[in-house]
């Protein structure tokens, strides 16, 4: 019996020409220039989220790459996690920047692919983060930069064996990503002061 054929893998370009045949042909319909204009922004919006990927760089916000395999299980659980809310996503990120010695460290998960709605994302981002070892408090929205989409910041602290260690949490939601910094020792207005220039360093759209 010969072996069976395997699935065929979904194509995120057939879901851009639907939509944008689907543009068409209200245009054909009726409407003219009025649903162009009302439509056209979403469709390049579409086609920008589909080549949107993140990448996890050699250094980040000046800090170098740290490779210890223990850090790294935690950043692979939390990617795993983030896998788990965008199944079809394209591109994935997770890594930690720093010196362990100075505890000056930066947490990078992110991961690309099609996002309905950013900002109830965002708000799942948070949601997930906040768990019986992590709290996050004042939350609170900035400006997400250039690259567009929603972003917030917030106070973390992390309880570990009775200690408690603080981070400042970044996360961005856009149409074609969501990804999350969590720098150490620093509340999140701290951590908002590199934020924006570190997503560019790690969302290529």
């Amino acid at each position: 019996m010969p072996p069976t054929a395997p699935p065929k893998k979904k194509s995120r370009a057939g879901r851009i020409v639907l939509i944008v045949l689907a543009v068409v042909l209200l245009l054909c319909v009726g409407g003219g220039a009025a649903l162009y204009f009302a439509f056209k922004d979403d469709v390049s919006g579409v086609v920008a989220a589909a080549n949107t990927r993140v990448v996890a760089p050699d250094t980040l916000g000046g800090k170098p790459k740290i490779t210890d395999p223990a850090l790294q299980s935690v950043v692979d659980e939390m990617k795993t996690q983030l896998n788990g809310d965008l199944p079809d996503a394209t591109s994935t990120a997770a890594a930690f920047y720093g010196d362990i010695a100075k505890k000056d460290l930066v947490m990078l998960v992110a991961a690309s692919g099609l996002v309905v709605s950013p900002e109830q994302e965002l708000d799942k981002t948070f949601t997930d983060l906040n768990s019986a070892s992590m709290t996050i408090k004042n939350i609170k929205t900035v400006e997400a930069g250039p690259l567009g989409g929603s972003a917030k910041c917030g106070d973390g602290a992390i309880t570990d064996a009775g200690a408690e260690l603080t981070i400042g949490v970044c996360a961005w939601a856009d149409n074609g990503s969501v990804g999350m910094f969590g720098v150490y020792n620093v509340d999140g207005a701290a951590a908002y002061k590199n934020f924006v220039a570190m997503r560019a360093e790690v969302e290529k759209q």
